[in-house]
């Protein structure tokens, strides 16, 4: 059901070489980048007539309009389970707690008497969340999306998901409940690269985002890539991923249970267990089978998933060399099943969320840990964080000089003019004094 990589006897290769030998999955953004070209183009030609028609072209449903109306939120949220209601509502509690702690202040430093620099945090303006509808239903990633952007302070929040033809051409029910409860009220049928594509251009009923954030399929990242520089984004994110970095102290069923897990996804997802225990490997191997038999999604997500080139079992000499290998994966989620497993955890430099010893699962760090779930994939976590406070944010430097002040450094920043070649920049500081660089005390 699942291959094994056996890099055991060898000394570990370093850097491109080692990622090399690791199981990752196909994901060709740049070939799909052309395919949502001129999908994308079409939205910005002709606006919200474009967003209906491609809804129908892929959702298999005829909108009458984009924007979902107010009573639908409302009559969501009434029609919601109360279980899965007090869900969200914890999920919501503990994520703020979380992403509250993350807001920044601005802060000055005072570099010379008279001279000062504030640095001052801005939330952007409007963002457009995207909240998938494909394989599943995502309330939580409606949660993990408003939920930093609410508390950096956006002012203008929009959330787009795929037109359901089981809804008559609404978002599934869920995800509009949690819009309600979490009062996001601009809400739109629109779904993939159309989606990303209605924010960044802007149409009739929905005016322009600076930023888009939120998972989605290949069609989302390819248009998120088509958009860069236009509007800022969070990640291309890809399939999902687990690792987990387990020795003999490891239970095999947890384990498993794990792997399966993120299996669920999607055909693409990984699924990678690292240890140095064979016999933890033949354990999970043979939990897996049973496991697998008695739960849903099997043929059509888990099994692909499992067997495919993404997901393996890899074997190293010990901890220390699953170290390196986890480093070098760059995992979107990464479990530490070892002995003293906070001590390893502290020692791992690239993951996009660690979750420590038996009793913090990745599916806990989905819906409930108040953690973000919004994670880099495709080993970025080398490169980049999750979603937080601080995506939405933008640092800005205020420089507050006095004449003393400047004319203090002024002979520096004409020197450094003139290293450059930039006479100009230092005749800017000149004119101040008359032409004439002070001289410094």
């Amino acid at each position: 059901m699942i291959s094994r990589i056996d890099l055991r006897g060898d000394a570990l290769p370093e850097g491109p070489a080692l990622r090399d030998l690791l199981p990752r999955a196909d994901f060709d953004v740049q070939a799909a980048l052309e395919k949502v070209r001129p999908i994308c183009e079409e939205v910005h030609h002709r606006g919200d007539a474009a967003l209906i028609d491609f809804a129908e072209r892929f959702d298999g449903v005829r909108l009458e309009s984009v924007r979902v109306p107010a009573q639908a939120l409302a009559d969501a949220l009434a029609g919601l389970d109360a279980d899965v209601r007090a869900a969200l509502e914890e999920s919501i509690r503990r994520a703020r707690l979380v992403h509250r702690a993350q807001r920044r202040t601005a802060h000055t430093t005072q570099v010379v008497p008279g001279g000062a620099v504030t640095e001052k945090w801005v939330p952007v303006e409007r963002v457009g969340l995207y909240a998938p509808g494909g394989r599943s239903v995502y309330p939580s990633s409606v949660i993990m999306n408003a939920v930093p952007a609410q508390e950096a302070g956006v002012e203008s929040i929009a959330l787009a998901s795929p037109p359901q033809a089981d809804f008559g051409g609404l978002p599934h029910p869920t995800i509009l409940a949690a819009c309600a409860l979490l009062g996001v009220d601009e809400v739109y049928a629109a779904g993939g690269a159309t989606a990303v594509a209605m924010f960044a251009y802007g149409t009739e009923s929905c005016p322009p985002a600076n930023m888009v954030t939120g998972p989605g399929n290949i069609w989302v990242a390819a248009a998120k890539r088509y958009f860069t520089g236009r509007i800022g984004i969070d990640t291309e994110a890809g399939p999902t991923e687990i690792a987990i970095l387990a020795d003999d102290t490891a239970d095999p069923a947890h384990v498993a249970a794990d792997l399966i897990s993120q299996a669920e996804h999607d055909p693409l997802a990984a699924a990678v267990l690292v240890t140095d225990s064979p016999d933890l490997a033949d354990a999970v191997e043979k939990e897996l089978e049973p496991q697998v038999a008695a739960t849903k999604h099997v043929d059509d997500r888990i099994r692909p998933a499992l067997a495919g080139r993404q997901s393996a079992i890899v074997l190293v000499d010990g901890v220390e060399e699953g170290l390196k290998v986890v480093d070098a994966y760059g995992a979107e989620h990464l479990e530490i099943q070892t002995a003293d497993a906070t001590a390893v955890a502290d020692r791992v430099r690239n993951a996009g969320a660690i979750f420590i010893g038996p009793w913090a699962p990745v599916s806990l760090g989905d819906y409930a840990a108040g953690s973000n779930h919004v994670l880099p994939t495709g080993g970025c976590a080398c490169h980049s964080s999750g979603l937080s406070v601080q995506s939405f944010l933008r640092g800005i430097h205020i420089v507050d000089y006095t004449k003393d002040a400047l004319a203090e450094v002024a002979h520096h920043v004409v020197t450094l003019a003139e290293a450059e070649d930039l006479p100009a920049h230092g005749a800017a500081v000149k004119a101040r004094f008359g032409w004439k660089v002070p001289e410094s005390k």
